[in-house]
């Protein structure tokens, strides 16, 4: 049986487990990656390749990255050599010029982590938390021009449990991604499995999440500040401030109860309770300015807190 060629476009840890899977299965030939540039990171802001860069090249496939997709004349002659069946986007990064969704002979197909046409954009894991939905999942669709509106292939359910962030929530959907991606490419290539237009009026959009959006406002109900801390767990942090100094909280309950919001009402064994404006917030776990995360616990017992302290000064 003839091998489906693939170009595979993604760029950070989400898109790992679909080019692995692809990889490690004998039906697809992966002739090509394209990743985004090299960017700095750190303190010392050398240059990091991304996670698909350095997982292409533990297994020898040939790794772009142009700064430019369109008008890049150069990749098209490439795309237009190889002439792949597929080009699998994962998280790639930019939105994709018409003259390269002509390229593959099939289709192009993206792995999305949402149940479109909800949450269309660039945040639909953090933003899922943030609404506090029961459910999520991944969407295989093809590729067209305006942003994750293509129609669907096959989409994949999972429950959102109360213990998931950020993190838990990605690492899920992005192994679901993979499963899916390679059950669906053969079904997709067969004629099997027919694209479904998606139903534009039931369509809702996330933006890009910025570093500030973690800032906590106490004035908020405690649910409201919940969903914010598993949302932007670990990035960009759920944050507030504590005798002048950031403190990021990184795990809390909310709980019944009232207080003046910011202020600690109470502590007990396994942390402390904060005022909000709506019931209590039990703080579970928390990133003091400069420290390691620690338990709420040992933060009371190392900084002597106390009811009547305040948090959320400005920093």
């Amino acid at each position: 049986m003839e091998r489906i060629s693939v170009v595979f476009m993604g760029t950070p840890d989400f898109a790992v487990p679909s080019l692995k899977r692809l990889i490690a299965n004998d039906s697809f030939d992966v002739s090509l990656v394209i990743t985004q540039p090299d960017r700095p990171a750190g303190r010392g802001k050398r240059l990091k390749p991304p996670p698909v860069k350095i997982l292409a090249g533990d297994y020898g496939i040939p790794v772009v990255q142009p700064a430019k997709i369109k008008g890049n004349e150069e990749l098209m002659k490439r795309l237009r050599e190889i002439s792949p069946d597929f080009i699998v986007v994962a998280a790639y990064g930019k939105i994709l010029p018409p003259e390269v969704l002509k390229i593959p002979r099939i289709a192009p197909v993206n792995v999305h982590a949402s149940l479109l046409p909800a949450y269309r954009g660039a945040s639909p894991i953090q933003s899922v938390l943030l609404n506090g939905e029961e459910k999520t999942g991944v969407t295989i669709m093809k590729v067209t021009e305006k942003l994750d509106a293509g129609d669907i292939y096959i989409q994949r359910e999972i429950p959102i449990f109360s213990h998931d962030n950020a993190k838990t929530l990605h690492d899920r959907l992005a192994e679901i991604g993979g499963e899916l991606l390679v059950e669906s490419l053969p079904l997709i290539a067969s004629g099997k499995l027919k694209p479904v237009p998606q139903d534009e009026d039931r369509a809702t959009y996330c933006t890009q999440i910025k570093k500030g959006d973690g800032r906590i406002d106490w004035s908020e109900s405690a649910q409201t500040i919940f969903n914010k801390i598993r949302a932007f767990t670990p990035w960009p942090s759920a944050f507030t401030s504590f005798r002048g100094k950031h403190l990021k909280i990184t795990e809390a309950l909310p709980v019944d109860g009232a207080g003046v919001p910011g202020q600690v009402v109470d502590i007990d064994r396994e942390g402390f309770y904060v005022g909000t404006g709506r019931a209590l917030l039990k703080i579970l776990k928390v990133k003091p300015e400069g420290k390691r995360e620690m338990s709420a616990a040992d933060f009371v017992r190392g900084y002597r807190i106390k009811p009547g302290d305040k948090l959320g000064v400005q920093v």
